[in-house]
């Protein structure tokens, strides 16, 4: 593969002679495909039970597995459960490592298309909130999707500058997320177009944006909170000058260590490195406790990970958190009468109306007054000419053990493949009438509508299997 003679050059002073024909001979072995487990739906260890592609754990990752290439789960019907995402497994590593309690308010600021944001969610576990913005607004949908799959329950799905959200949450959330838009360098292997992406705009470009979204990063972070940046780059300039810029910029920000430090040498042993005082022109305190992920040194692309803490502050008062929602107006009996079907825990008390589409609010969502907001919590359904009708993300969010009307089909029966192709299918004889959850091996499709014997299948269009 022919890279770009700058790119190589830099390479090749950063990495020495014997360390970059490894890196160039790294281009010839085949580019690892992986898997991660939702924890939301199943364990890791149950998954490996259910699923029939033959797996390897990814070594630093608990919850990913690498997958063989005549396996193709992104056609398989578990995936249509959302109990995988697919996912390169250098990119598992940032969300696998920023550490997020249940309870916390986390902001994935520049989330598209939903890996990290995924992964957020399922250590939340339905607790706290998630915030998962992108700029750009179509990229923003196919976050939506993503996050929708999943089953998260408190995410709200935003698409704003970071500038404007710095101003609605100074110093509100507990854990923020910072996958930056950088040059790519580490996905030449994997995706060798970027290189014209690279040879266009070059590094100082993605620095430039870089430079203006982590001081609104650093607003949004609470006293106490952390904030993890991290880029598929190997360029100096984005990752470790780019660290010494935030420290330099702004005091009370300290590097802790990205791993464990009990498990720093288990990391380094798999193939992690640590940041390298030797790429800067002036070195800067403990860079070492950041992370360089390169493709020679283990299955994986090139990954660059920092992991901030910012100093307490006595005088600091904590952003209020959204405990009380008021409703408007009484909800309608036909949406009251599906939720008693329903035993998530659902507030009645937190749900929103806009229009004719019904909305559960997380627990600590904030003011979103003034935002653009793609999905404010879970969607839960819609009213249509005197009738309630749940969605395909209250579908996703439901199991076995929450809705009250189930069937399901195992993975090999034939309906389960129609289903998701939006065809007619025929339902056991004991089936209730009313809204049917359609499973397969216990995981939830989504809805079907019986009625005397006949079924009419609801699983959302725009999410058909082809």
């Amino acid at each position: 593969m022919r890279l770009p003679e700058e790119f190589e050059n830099r390479m090749r002073e950063q990495l020495g002679e014997e360390a970059f024909a490894a890196y160039l001979a790294c281009f010839d072995e085949k580019v690892s495909s992986a898997v991660r487990v939702n924890t939301l739906k199943l364990s890791p260890e149950s998954f490996c039970v259910l699923s029939p592609f033959t797996l390897r754990q990814v070594p630093w990752i608990r919850n990913g597995f690498y997958y063989d290439d005549k396996d193709n789960p992104s056609k398989h019907p578990y995936y249509y459960a959302g109990l995988y995402y697919l996912q390169e497994p250098s990119a598992m590593t940032p969300a696998n490592l920023l550490p997020i309690a249940k309870g916390d308010r986390v902001l994935d600021l520049c989330a598209a298309p939903g890996g990290k944001s995924t992964e957020l969610a399922a250590k939340l576990a339905g607790t706290g909130v998630l915030i998962a913005n992108d700029i750009s607004n179509s990229r923003a949908k196919a976050l939506l999707k993503n996050i929708e799959v999943f089953g998260a329950s408190n995410a709200i799905v935003m698409s704003e500058p970071s500038d404007k959200l710095a101003k609605v949450f100074p110093n509100y959330f507990d854990k923020i997320l910072v996958d930056a838009p950088c040059s790519g360098e580490g996905m030449f292997r994997k995706q060798p177009a970027i290189m014209k992406n690279w040879e266009q705009y070059g590094t100082k470009y993605y620095n430039d944006l870089q430079r203006e979204i982590l001081p609104r990063a650093y607003e949004m972070l609470r006293p106490g909170g952390m904030l993890l940046y991290s880029t598929c780059t190997f360029s100096t300039m984005e990752d470790e000058e780019t660290v010494k810029f935030l420290l330099d910029s702004y005091p009370d920000m300290e590097l802790v260590s990205a791993v464990p430090e009990e498990k720093l040498s288990e990391y380094l042993s798999m193939g992690f490195e640590t940041g390298r005082a030797s790429f800067m022109a002036e070195p800067v305190k403990d860079i070492e406790k950041t992370l360089r992920l390169f493709p020679h040194k283990l299955a994986g692309e090139g990954h660059y990970i920092a992991l901030f803490h910012k100093k307490e502050r006595e005088d600091y008062a904590e952003a209020a958190r959204f405990t009380e929602f008021v409703r408007q107006s009484a909800l309608p009996k036909e949406l009251t009468e599906f939720l008693s079907h329903v035993s998530l825990p659902i507030s009645l008390n937190r749900i929103y109306k806009l229009e004719d589409r019904y909305y559960h609010v997380p627990m600590d969502a904030p003011n979103l007054r003034g935002l653009r907001v793609l999905r404010t919590g879970l969607f839960l359904g819609e009213m249509h000419k005197g009738r309630f009708e749940p969605s395909q993300a209250l579908a996703m969010a439901l199991g076995k053990d929450s809705y009250d009307n189930c069937v399901s089909f195992p993975v090999m029966d034939e309906r389960v493949i129609r289903y998701l192709k939006c065809e007619s299918i025929e339902c056991p004889e004991d089936t209730k009438d009313g809204y049917v959850l359609i499973l397969v091996d216990g995981y939830p499709l989504g809805f079907g509508k019986y009625k005397n014997g006949q079924f009419k299948n609801r699983y959302l269009p725009g999410w058909r299997m082809m």
